[in-house]
């Protein structure tokens, strides 16, 4: 249960997305200006290659956060970029990394891992870092600490 007292918790939530949305900014600009793709596909890229490699669209989307139509339309510049490939499956459509996506996430993760450890980590200490993670670990799960 939050101790924080009346007005704290607004001011809290206004500074931790003071916080988020400069560091995800400065993250965002080196990765995609080093990369040439954009946020949402490099966001699918990922996403596909953390689970194996394909997905069904639906799934995506759910892991994604996003509406089918948003990536519907999305996978439709990626496939003719040659980063994902889309093929009819019984009940969907499975959403699968093609090559040219893999290289280019493979040649973008470095710069994403440089940019957030300037843009972030290195701003907290290890102790931080650590105490930084586990929150947000919990805050992902849904869990408090009571």
């Amino acid at each position: 249960m939050s101790t924080v007292g009346s007005g704290e918790a607004t001011e809290l939530w206004l500074r931790w997305k003071r916080a988020h949305e400069t560091i995800r900014a400065a993250v965002v600009a080196e990765t995609t200006t080093a990369s040439g793709v954009s946020e949402p596909e490099l966001s699918v890229l990922v996403c596909l290659h953390e689970s194996g490699g394909s997905l069904r669209q639906n799934a995506l989307a759910a892991a994604l956060g996003w509406d089918r139509t948003r990536l519907s339309h999305l996978l439709t510049r990626m496939t003719d970029r040659g980063y994902v490939a889309r093929d009819k499956v019984p009940n969907g459509m499975e959403v699968a990394l093609c090559p040219q996506g893999r290289q280019v996430l493979d040649a973008t993760l470095p710069t994403l891992e440089t940019a957030t450890r300037r843009h972030l980590l290195d701003r907290l200490g290890p102790d931080d870092a650590k105490t930084l993670k586990a929150l947000v670990d919990r805050l992902l799960s849904g869990t408090g600490s009571n």
